[in-house]
């Protein structure tokens, strides 16, 4: 789920409520740490009184310390100001906790949340895993608030999760919040919530370690922030050695690349390289700090030196829905070498209205939400996917750059 945009009984656990490397320690060595600094003032430069107010930002900031205090401020005086019917129950999970890191009081967001997990269902037996990410960030925000209220919902929850499908993301949130869980049972509960939430652990840390790749990427390089967060709190030794160091060591490359350069993607991968996890959040110090705001590191310019023109082959697919809006069109679109996706598709929208298309903002930028009259639909399980190839992007329109010859297809599919 890193673009769309997750996943013990021994004796190696933390503090209660927070988090340490008990897994395998790694640390980002000091030549490099101009690198990390960099893409933490790229993600604080993104809050601005008209960008829509993103919650994980305001977490990673406040984990990780952060350099620009007048954005800090203005981010959680947004989210204190949300209107909770506008929230999705992740949204409003993650609004709570960015406050709680802030040490700003959520006041009944709490409380709307609880009722609303208290009648969660997923939407059918066969849910994606997906449909967990929002409920994992619920039974975490719940546990750090009040765990012996959270306790009945996290095991409702768990049970729904074991029969679950996979991701990484989704399996890396759902450590996070029943490590919490775990952590924090109230003396005198029954054993089975230790035995349930045990585990559920167990499954998931084995399924996050079968995603592990050689060079140390977990899932994908968008998803191995959160996978990082959860291996290193989890009691749970994975299935396969993790090497921390090795992730570590690939994904500071990846920044030294530049593929950090989403706020969204910085706020995900952050707290790992500052040592940190959404555990830590209830133990964040909010007294003023003497932090002050790094030069950005000089890294390899993404800007072309010439202004060359590439082209890139563009399909729209839909198979879906009926003989009649069945369609497979395919147009040839020139644009300037190094422009991103979202430059294509405008472009093939201005030569040719079949390839019109609109889009919605979310927390990781603008995903397209309809094209040629087709939008996606929640209640259809319906969206539309880009692809290079076979392959799907792991970017968005926005921050994906097409090569020469590409074949960019945008396929109406189900999830």
């Amino acid at each position: 789920m890193a673009w769309f945009t997750l996943h013990l009984l021994n004796l190696l656990w933390a503090v209660a409520g927070t988090s340490t490397w008990t897994q395998s320690s790694c640390s980002v060595p000091p030549a490099q740490q101009p690198l990390v600094n960099g893409i933490q003032v790229l993600m604080e430069n993104s809050v601005t009184s008209s960008a829509h107010p993103n919650p994980s930002i305001l977490i990673a900031m406040n984990l990780a310390g952060a350099y620009n205090v007048e954005a800090q401020k203005l981010l959680a005086d947004k989210l204190m100001a949300s209107d909770t019917a506008d929230l999705t129950i992740g949204q409003l999970a993650l609004t709570i906790m960015a406050l709680n890191s802030s040490c700003r009081d959520p006041g009944n967001k709490v409380s709307i949340l609880q009722r609303q997990m208290e009648t969660w269902p997923p939407s059918s037996p066969n849910a994606p895993a997906s449909t967990f990410y929002g409920p994992s960030l619920a039974v975490l925000a719940l546990c750090q608030e009040n765990p012996e209220t959270a306790l009945p919902i996290a095991a409702r929850f768990a049970k729904y999760l074991s029969s679950s499908p996979f991701n990484t993301d989704t399996g890396a949130m759902a450590t996070l919040a029943l490590t919490c869980m775990y952590n924090r049972i109230p003396e005198g509960s029954e054993e089975g919530y230790r035995i349930l939430f045990s585990r559920v652990l167990e499954e998931a840390v084995k399924n996050i370690s079968m995603r592990i790749k050689d060079n140390g990427i977990i899932g994908d390089i968008y998803s191995t922030g959160l996978a990082m967060q959860a291996l290193s709190v989890t009691p749970k030794q994975p299935n396969k050695e993790w090497n921390c160091q090795k992730t570590m060591d690939t994904i500071l490359k990846e920044i030294e690349q530049g593929k950090f350069h989403n706020p969204m993607s910085i706020a995900q991968i952050l707290p790992s390289l500052k040592g940190k996890t959404y555990l830590d959040v209830p133990h964040v110090s909010c007294s003023p700090g003497d932090e002050v705001q790094p030069t950005l590191p000089t890294q390899p310019s993404r800007v072309p030196t010439t202004a060359s023109n590439i082209t890139v082959i563009y399909t729209i697919n839909n198979q879906l829905r009926g003989v009649d809006l069945c369609f497979n069109a395919t147009i040839d679109v020139t644009v300037k070498r190094g422009s991103v996706l979202l430059v294509v598709l405008e472009e093939a929208q201005r030569r040719n209205s079949m390839f019109k298309f609109e889009t919605t903002m979310t927390s990781w930028g603008l995903v397209i939400s309809s094209i040629n009259n087709i939008a996606e639909n929640v209640h259809d399980r319906t969206y539309w996917q880009f692809l290079s190839g076979k392959t799907p992007l792991n970017e968005g329109v926005a921050d994906y750059k097409p090569f020469s010859h590409e074949h960019i297809t945008a396929n109406f599919t189900k999830y």
